[in-house]
C-alpha cells in the first residue's frame, strides 16, 4: 500500500453512512467524492448536513449513473438491503466496493453471488470486501486474534448482546417483541435462513484454525414479561417475550465447535429468564487450554464501529489483487490516517 489519498463514495446515509461521511472528511488519507441517497427529502442536501458536521461543498445524489460515472476508488456500499446487481454495476465501473452487508465468504449459501461478484471484478479490475461489525470484525477478526493467546481451541463462543430498553429500535414488534411465545416459536420473527448470513463469519473462523464446517444446528429460547415493560416504541405486555436468544453452531466432526449467541432483551427486571448478559457488547470466550474471554463495549456506538471496520480496510482492499476479498486475504490491516492533531 501507499500513501495515496483515495477517492471514495458514500452510498446510503443510515447511521453507518452519517458515520461514514464524518470519518472519510476528517481523515487526511481519504477524499469524500460522492454520497448517493434514496430517500428523496436528501437529495441536494451537503453531505456535511446529512451527517452532523459543517457543510463540505458536497450535495448528496440518487441518481445512480453519475455515480456510476464518478472517478472514485471505492465505494463504501452500506444500503439497508443487500443489492448484488448494483454491487456488480459499481464493480465494472472500475470502483472497488467495501460493504457490511457482505458477502464475507464464499459459503454455498452464497456462491452465486460470490461468482456474480467475481466476474464483475475481473471486468473492472477491481476488488470486493465484507466488511461488518456481526457478521464481519466481532464475528471473526476478533475470535482469530484471540485465538493466539492459547494452545488448544475446543469451542469458539460469540456473543451479540443487546439491551433493547436501553437502546430502543423503531421495528420492536417486528423483531418479535410483544408477541406470544408459543406463537413466535411457530412463526419466528428472524427467518430461518439468518443462520447462513452469520456462517460465512464462521467459516472464516473455521478455515483460520484449519478446520472445516460439516453442518449447522440451530435452537431459539424466549424470555417473557412478568409484567407491563413500558418501552417508548411500544409497551411490552405481561407474559408477551421481551428476550430472545438465537444459538447458531458449525459442527465440524458432528459437534459444535463455534456457536454464535444473539442474546436480544427489553431491560433485566421482570422477564423471565433474566439471561443478565449486561449492555450493548460483544463477547467471545474460547473453551481451551487455556480458556480465554474478551468483551467489546459499543453500547455508546451510533453505527460507527461497523463504518470504521470497512473504512479502515478500503487502503488494503484498492491495493489487493482483483476479486473477492476475505478477511483472511486482507490479514492485518494497516489503517491510514487514523492519528492526527486533535
Amino acid at each position: 500500500m501507499t500513501d495515496k489519498v483515495h477517492r471514495v463514495v458514500q452510498w446510503a446515509t443510515g447511521n453507518i453512512g452519517r458515520a461514514s461521511i464524518r470519518h472519510m472528511v476528517e481523515n487526511p488519507a481519504m477524499d469524500l467524492v460522492g454520497v448517493f441517497v434514496t430517500n428523496p427529502d436528501k437529495v441536494g442536501k451537503d453531505a456535511g448536513e446529512l451527517a452532523g458536521i459543517a457543510e463540505v461543498g458536497l450535495a448528496a445524489t440518487d441518481d445512480a449513473e453519475a455515480i456510476l460515472a464518478l472517478d472514485a476508488d471505492c465505494v463504501h456500499f452500506a444500503p439497508l438491503v443487500p443489492d448484488i446487481d448494483m454491487v456488480c454495476r459499481l464493480l465494472r465501473s472500475g470502483k472497488n466496493v467495501v460493504s457490511p452487508v457482505g458477502p464475507f465468504y464464499p459459503t454455498d449459501y452464497v456462491r452465486e453471488d460470490v461468482e456474480k461478484i467475481e466476474a464483475a471484478c475481473r471486468e473492472g479490475g477491481v476488488s470486493f470486501h465484507g466488511s461488518g461489525i456481526h457478521p464481519g470484525f466481532a464475528g471473526d477478526i476478533l475470535p482469530l486474534t484471540l485465538a493466539r493467546l492459547t494452545g488448544r481451541v475446543d469451542h469458539v463462543h460469540v456473543y451479540e448482546l443487546v439491551d433493547f430498553l436501553a437502546h430502543p429500535s423503531p421495528w420492536m414488534h417486528r423483531m418479535g417483541f410483544g408477541r406470544d411465545p408459543e406463537e413466535i416459536a411457530a412463526n419466528p420473527s428472524r427467518p430461518a435462513e439468518t443462520i447462513h448470513h452469520f456462517a460465512q463469519s464462521m467459516a472464516v473462523i473455521a478455515e483460520g484454525l484449519g478446520k472445516t464446517i460439516d453442518g449447522l444446528s440451530s435452537e431459539t429460547k424466549f424470555a417473557v414479561a412478568q409484567k407491563d415493560i413500558p418501552h417508548p416504541n411500544g409497551d411490552i405486555p405481561a407474559g408477551t417475550v421481551a428476550g430472545q436468544h438465537y444459538e447458531w453452531s458449525a459442527l465440524t466432526g458432528g459437534k459444535p465447535f463455534i456457536t454464535f449467541h444473539t442474546i436480544w432483551v427489553v431491560g433485566h427486571e421482570n422477564v423471565e429468564p433474566d439471561w443478565n448478559h449486561g449492555d450493548v457488547r460483544y463477547r467471545v470466550t474460547i473453551d481451551g487450554e487455556p480458556s480465554l474471554e474478551l468483551t467489546l463495549d459499543d453500547s455508546r456506538d451510533g453505527g460507527s464501529l461497523t463504518a470504521f471496520a470497512g473504512l479502515t480496510a478500503i487502503p488494503a482492499v484498492c491495493s489487493a489483487a482483483p476479486g473477492f476479498v476475505t478477511q483472511l486475504d486482507l490479514g492485518v490491516v494497516r489503517p491510514r490516517g487514523l492519528v492526527r492533531p486533535m
